[in-house]
């Protein structure tokens, strides 16, 4: 279970650095492999931001509950 605990908190972390590049970056500034790239906008994608923040929230609970002891 250690090593599912692990993968789970990597993916976690992922969905968290990519929710903060969505806050923070104009979709003209995107890495364009991200969903939302277009060239020369400045538009914010806030509610890619706000899915990416929510997967990784549920990625982290997981991994909590996965890691608990069981009686």
């Amino acid at each position: 279970m250690n090593r599912m605990r692990a993968a789970v908190v990597i993916l976690g972390l992922a969905f968290a650095a990519v929710a903060i590049v969505y806050w923070t970056m104009p979709a003209g500034s995107l890495p364009s492999f991200l969903p939302g790239f277009e060239a020369g906008s400045t538009v914010m994608h806030m509610k890619h931001g706000i899915a990416a923040a929510a997967a990784a929230v549920l990625c982290f609970a997981f991994g909590w509950y996965t890691g608990r002891a069981h009686a």
